[in-house]
């Protein structure tokens, strides 16, 4: 049963707390209800069984809480207001022992009221531009996202990142006091708003699928759990945001290197390089469905964005079919088109790469290690793994072994997963 109240607490966790965060007018306070409820499910649907709408069922749990809540917080204002008035007379306080909720109390719709389909997307839309407002620190933001809207507990969240779990703890509490003092609104940002806060949204879920994707420390290369709860709330934002390029350039880019899984490891888990993999094991059906995401954001029209140009490059590796077949100089452009747009080191590191390959083995090297030692100075690559790594991959290429040894130990002291540093290593051992 416990297993059961789990798989309905992830489907419906986001749906509930959005729905009673508008009710509440607090995104603290509806995940405290939504808590309540969870906690009277795993108590009562051991003996009544899973009802026929669950969602429906915790919904209306969590609002009786909330009414009650409101009407405690009433009583105990009109007891503040008679004892203040009492002072005030030096008398007692009248009919203390008789204060119910008043005329002036807070309206309460019945729990028994159900939110339409299109008030249930406004409420998760509403609810995601709160979790990942730019108010909160970006650690604070995925933690909290992660929470409300992938339906994670704390210890999950914690052994996902590999922090403990007070720390995951405090980052929730902080972030959902943040929120109250900042007088955060429950509503989705419009005109000049939108794109920085969506920027942020996307961010966040682009943190989570990463991480999961190339764990940035820990035993495993890869935790897949984490790019799935980055993809379901990738899916239920463009959802939700169906005109928004970018969020489907998200979709399109998480779906197709998703489709690398089971490639990317060895039997024993040590990571396999892309241009080592062995094709055939990616998942066509995640290859399929990027490239839709893709076609969708790219007929929404205007220049692309960040994640739509990357899902574009990541489209030119999913369509060839053998590593020999990559259309390298289309993703040279497409590299170079990223760092017009983005202004980033890291991307102008992958252009270098891009480049190098391109232009093939016998000039292609020189000038990928030219393009990439403009970049040795920069101050935001100074501990970025992959520097020295793609430095060490162009030395080997030019026979220069030595220096391409030193590149690698280098990497292999600056990565914190285990599994890379291992491969690092071997790497460096083979110079």
């Amino acid at each position: 049963m416990r297993r059961a109240v789990d798989a309905v607490w992830r489907i419906e966790s986001a749906r509930l707390i959005a729905g009673l965060a508008r009710y509440a007018g607090d995104v603290g306070l509806a995940e405290e209800l939504a808590q309540d409820a969870l906690v009277a499910a795993l108590e009562q649907w051991p003996g009544s069984g899973i009802p026929d709408n669950p969602g429906a069922w915790l919904t209306a749990v969590a609002k009786r809480r909330a009414v009650d809540g409101f009407r405690r917080n009433d009583v105990q204002r009109r007891k503040y207001a008679e004892l203040g008035r009492a002072q005030a007379d030096g008398a007692g306080p009248a009919g203390a022992g008789a204060v119910g909720v008043g005329a002036g109390g807070p309206a309460v719709p019945g729990p028994e009221d159900g939110p339409a389909p299109d008030e249930i997307a406004d409420d998760l839309l509403r609810l995601v531009f709160t979790a990942c407002h730019p108010v909160l620190p970006t650690e604070s933001r995925v933690a909290l996202t992660l929470r409300v809207l992938g339906g994670l507990s704390t210890p999950e969240i914690a052994r996902a990142f590999l922090v403990p779990e007070p720390t995951v703890a405090q980052r929730i509490v902080r972030a959902k006091k943040a929120l109250a003092k900042a007088g955060v609104a429950f509503e989705v940002p419009v005109g000049a708003e939108l794109a920085p806060r969506l920027a942020s949204v996307l961010e966040v879920v682009y943190l989570v699928f990463n991480e999961g994707y190339s764990a940035t420390a820990g035993d495993d290369w890869m935790r897949p759990a984490l790019c799935e709860d980055a993809m379901r709330l990738g899916r239920m934002i463009a959802e939700l945001a169906p005109t928004e390029p970018e969020v489907h350039g998200l979709v399109a880019l998480m779906e197709i290197q998703a489709s690398r899984t089971r490639a990317r490891t060895g039997p024993g888990g040590e990571p396999i390089l892309l241009l080592d993999q062995d094709r055939g094991r990616w998942d066509q059906l995640l290859i399929r469905r990027g490239l839709a995401a893709l076609a969708r954001g790219s007929r929404l029209g205007g220049p692309p964005g960040p994640y739509l140009l990357q899902a574009a490059i990541a489209s030119c590796h999913a369509r060839a079919r053998v590593a020999e077949d990559t259309d390298w100089p289309a993703i040279a452009a497409l590299y170079d088109r990223l760092a017009r747009v983005t202004g980033s080191p890291v991307v102008r590191l992958n252009r270098a790469v891009a480049l190098s390959m391109s232009l093939g083995p016998e000039a292609g090297p020189a000038a990928g290690l030219a393009l990439v030692d403009e970049l040795v100075d920069e101050p935001a690559l100074r501990s970025y793994h992959l520097l020295p790594s793609v430095r060490g991959d162009l030395l080997v290429k030019l026979g220069r072994r030595a220096e391409a040894r030193a590149e690698f130990e280098r990497a292999a002291e600056l990565t914190g997963n285990q599994r890379e540093r291992a491969l690092l290593r071997e790497r460096a051992a083979a110079c």
